[in-house]
């Protein structure tokens, strides 16, 4: 399968619009963003997971990403609610699932393979002036890319030309690029040497990014 596979153009997705798929597990289903692969696949999606659904363990052979959006993520590990960012690298593994349900943005298969660094941060705290009306955490910084969360004031303009593209997942509040709404869920691909140059809409924006990956954009070798 195959879907917004073509890394050299603009793709923006409204993700409250995009219909929900089932996953081979009862109560967990997906909004599916980006793919290339069937199960095993280069994937960027959108998960819900109803209360009491689990997925089965399994191991991270190419790497898992992902945000809490809504309610408690939780493994054997722990519990990861509302506004957690987690890496887990080639090589992790565990169980998921969530007692109360829970909707989390998730990455497969995008990882460095010798990447082994695990770890789960909070997004929105100790914040940094990245500019006016913009605080800023990097999240997580490599060879192969950066990723950030960005809080904008209303109005506020987040304009840059990153090396390697961009994708923007918007947490909160909505935005306008392009002469296009991003509301709350939209998520925006941008190729190389495309400008993000996103203005915040009356309430501000929160919103996740990632710079600098697209050129590593593969299908999964398995």
């Amino acid at each position: 399968m195959e879907l917004n596979a073509n890394f050299t153009q603009r793709v923006l997705l409204q993700s409250h619009d995009t219909g929900w798929s089932p996953s081979p597990m009862p109560g967990v289903d997906r909004r599916m963003l980006d793919r290339i692969g069937d199960e095993v696949a280069r994937a960027t999606s959108i998960v819900r997971y109803a209360p009491g659904s689990q997925f089965s363990a399994h191991t991270h052979t190419g790497g898992e990403e992902f945000i809490v959006l809504e309610g408690v993520f939780q493994d054997e590990h722990g519990d990861y609610p509302a506004g957690t960012y987690v890496r887990n690298p080639p090589t992790t593994s565990h169980t998921p699932g969530a007692a109360e349900g829970c909707t989390i943005f998730v990455k497969l298969w995008q990882f460095d393979p010798d990447d082994r660094t695990q770890f789960r941060v909070e997004m929105d705290t100790n914040l940094t002036t990245a500019g006016p009306g913009l605080m800023a955490k990097t999240l997580h910084q490599d060879t192969r890319e950066t990723v950030r969360f960005i809080a904008l004031e209303a109005g506020a303009l987040l304009a840059e030309t990153p090396q390697g593209g961009a994708e923007v997942l918007i947490i909160a509040g909505d935005g306008v690029d392009a002469g296009e709404k991003l509301h709350t869920g939209a998520w925006l691909r941008l190729p190389q040497g495309a400008p993000v140059h996103i203005t915040a809409g009356d309430q501000g924006a929160k919103l996740w990014i990632k710079t600098g990956h697209l050129p590593f954009a593969a299908a999964p070798k398995v």
